[in-house]
Formats: structure tokens, C-alpha cells, sequence
């Protein structure tokens, strides 16, 4: 009888629900490669490269630091305001990190792995996972998180919210949930117990 081909775990959820977190223990405690499509997409826009300036093409100088690289903070206040500019950007930068995925995906073709991608729905990016896991929590909870992380406002954390598959979605569409609304210790048991299949 075959082996059975090495797990993909995508792993994704809403902005603030502790996919971080998720990873971080996979990567600690179980030893899996961490595929992380942030990483990729901070990449895309290193200074020189041509996603970059493009961006700047579109937008000015104002998205340019000092030093030549994006100012982050003001990227964002435009696409998270408005629908057309943010799917501009993603059609610069979501080809660049599947690519980025998919020649490391290659590379580590014999091992389990997990693949951090915020936006695995949005990006089209699910046929690159075997398995879907949804990190969730409430949206009161994704708000607070986002404030006390990043410093927004409510109005702010909403609009991030909001540019984002609905959670319900998202998990309708998974193959694991894993629900970070309460201890830390309860959400690495229900990593454990999806791992085990107990």
C-alpha cells in the first residue's frame, strides 16, 4: 500500500485571530516547515524591486521612506479604504508570493508542512494545501487585539476586518477549526487533537 502524500496545512483565519500563534506552535512543538506568505509578500516589495516601484508609479513618493522603503502605515490607509486600489495591490503581489510558495513547495516536497497564508481564500491560494485549518475568534476580540497591536482605531480595525472573507466563510470552507477565543493551553489542545486525530 502507498505511503500517503505529506500534509499542506493551510493555515488561515481572520486579521488578529492568532494564526501566528498557530504557527509558531506547529513550527516549535511538531517541527514542521513554515511556509509564511507575509514573508513573501514583504519580499515583493523590497526596495528596487519592481512591485515597489510600481506601487510608487501609482501612488507618489508619499508611500516612500527615507530610506526607500514602503511606508506600510500609509499603503494602508489607501487600500483599506478602498476596494479597487486594494485589488490593484493584490494583483502585484498575490502572483509573486504563489510563485515564492510553489518553488519552496517543491523543495520540501517530501515533508509536512504548514502554509501561513492570511489570505489563502481571497488569493485563490487553496489548491496549494492539503488540508484547511481556520483560526477564529470573535470579531469584538479581533478588534481589541488589533488595537492593542497595531494602535487603530475601531473604525480602522473594522475596514481590516471587513476586507477579509467573513470568518463564517472561511470556516464552512476548512477542514479543521481551531476556536482562539479562550486559553492558550485550549487552543494548542485542539492543535494536538487535529494533529492526532483523536
Amino acid at each position: 500500500m502507498p505511503a500517503s502524500p505529506p500534509r499542506r496545512i493551510g493555515l488561515t483565519g481572520g486579521i488578529a485571530t492568532g494564526k501566528t500563534t498557530v504557527s509558531r506552535y506547529l513550527a516549535e512543538v511538531y517541527q514542521f516547515p513554515l511556509l509564511d506568505a507575509d514573508l513573501y509578500a514583504r519580499e515583493a516589495v523590497q526596495p528596487g524591486s519592481p512591485i515597489l516601484e510600481r506601487i510608487f508609479a501609482r501612488w507618489g513618493d508619499r508611500l516612500r521612506l527615507e530610506n526607500g522603503c514602503l511606508n506600510r502605515k500609509a499603503l494602508g490607509s489607501i487600500v483599506f479604504e478602498d476596494q479597487q486600489e486594494r485589488s490593484w495591490l493584490e494583483s502585484q503581489i498575490h502572483p509573486f508570493v504563489r510563485s515564492r510558495l510553489q518553488e519552496d513547495l517543491i523543495e520540501l516536497a517530501d515533508k509536512t508542512l504548514v502554509l501561513a497564508i492570511p489570505l489563502l481564500f481571497e488569493a485563490k491560494m487553496t489548491d496549494l494545501a492539503t488540508d484547511i485549518w481556520v483560526v477564529t475568534c470573535s470579531t469584538a476580540q479581533q478588534i481589541q487585539r488589533l488595537q492593542g497591536r497595531d494602535g487603530l482605531t475601531e473604525v480602522e480595525a473594522l475596514a481590516r476586518i471587513n476586507s477579509q472573507w467573513p470568518l463564517a466563510e472561511k470556516m464552512a470552507a476548512s477542514t479543521v477549526i481551531l476556536d482562539n477565543s479562550g486559553s492558550l493551553e485550549w487552543l494548542f489542545r485542539q492543535i494536538d487533537e487535529a494533529l492526532l486525530g483523536v
